[in-house]
């Protein structure tokens, strides 16, 4: 949650970073798991001009329906009017929301890995905060929609932390999706492909962990965002690492259940295989046996349109079902930046070619 006095009559300033460029943006906002309605004064979007400060110049107002003021109520989700506002590729946007009454819980997204700035007061059209508390989280936000010009399409990530960017740089925009989309734009055939961060830290697939279990939340996060062509799916963990029985066959059989959901909305879907955790708080031998069963069937099952084999390429060879020391951010689960960095170069740009 915010930081005391929390976010009502406040102003919250967030940032985020883009993948393909466009010149209209739609910004989606939630109050999907509050109890109360929320109160959003003013919101707007302008290019950053460093931490916690914008460009006046390039500043904007959002409406929503016409009108520059929202009421949420406890459940409910909008979407802004379409907005000009030209991006290029990989820019960075600054969105500032003034806040009148907000929920005692909020949604948002704990692991955003990026600095927010909260100011008291309407000044979501200030140049700079004065005196403003600063969290590493998200909140309210749950989208941003680019309109290009071209044929575009995206690829959504679906994951846990490891796609969330736990052990990544705190505003680095360094989370291995990151370097994907950079290589995505960097690609003739694939510079049209936008990624989407569904990853959810702490989240499981079977059961509700932290977030909604996956088999739940596939529809929300997956196939009702814009402009979705393709999903890699890599979760899993969780579930083993947490069960205190045997779980691979369940999480196969919730495997089959969202390809088949993918592919009856025309998807492709592709896989990750699960990458080893020998040493970590998750590790036994019966965690291992469901690791080992769950990748073969993901390598060898025929049942995904295509898959990388993340596990492959992290494991230390003398221990394989341990991470490489280089990569190992210290807990024998979670990658350095470097090793994120790695695992993105593996995954096939063939896959998204010529959107």
């Amino acid at each position: 949650m915010p930081p005391r006095p929390g976010l009502t009559d406040t102003t919250l300033r967030q940032q985020v970073e883009i993948s393909i460029g466009g010149r209209v943006l739609r910004l989606h906002l939630s109050n999907q798991y509050g109890h109360s309605p929320m109160v959003i004064r003013a919101a707007r979007i302008a290019l950053p001009a460093g931490p916690g400060a914008i460009v006046r110049a390039t500043d904007q107002v959002l409406t929503f329906h016409g009108r520059r003021h929202l009421t949420l109520p406890p459940g409910a989700t909008a979407v802004s009017d379409p907005l000009h506002f030209r991006l290029r590729p990989l820019a960075q946007v600054t969105i500032s929301l003034a806040f009148g009454a907000v929920p005692h819980h909020l949604t948002g997204h704990p692991g955003s890995r990026q600095t927010s700035f909260i100011q008291p007061g309407d000044v979501a059209a200030a140049a700079t905060f004065p005196d403003p508390k600063k969290t590493a989280h998200w909140y309210v936000i749950t989208g941003l929609d680019i309109s290009t010009r071209r044929p575009a399409a995206a690829v959504a990530i679906f994951g846990d932390s490891l796609t969330d960017g736990h052990g990544t740089t705190t505003d680095g925009n360094n989370r291995w999706t990151d370097d994907l989309a950079r290589r995505l734009l960097a690609h003739r055939g694939t510079r049209n492909v936008a990624v989407l961060n569904e990853g959810i830290g702490g989240n499981c697939i079977l059961k509700a962990c932290l977030g909604p279990a996956g088999v739940r939340r596939f529809r929300r996060d997956v196939l009702d965002q814009a402009g979705v062509r393709w999903v890699i799916l890599w979760e899993g963990v969780n579930d083993i690492g947490t069960s205190h029985a045997p779980v691979a066959k369940a999480l196969i059989a919730a495997d089959r259940r969202l390809i088949a959901l993918a592919h009856a909305h025309h998807l492709r879907i592709y896989a990750a295989t699960i990458t080893p955790f020998g040493k970590s708080f998750y590790d036994s031998p019966a965690h291992r046996a469901d690791w080992r069963q769950l990748n073969h069937w993901i390598r060898h099952g025929g049942a995904f349109d295509g898959v990388v084999d993340f596990s492959a390429l992290a494991r230390d060879p003398a221990h394989p079902d341990r991470l490489l020391p280089a990569d190992d951010l210290g807990d024998h689960l979670h990658f350095q930046p470097s090793g994120y960095a790695r695992l993105a170069v593996a995954v096939p740009l063939r896959w998204f070619e010529n959107p």
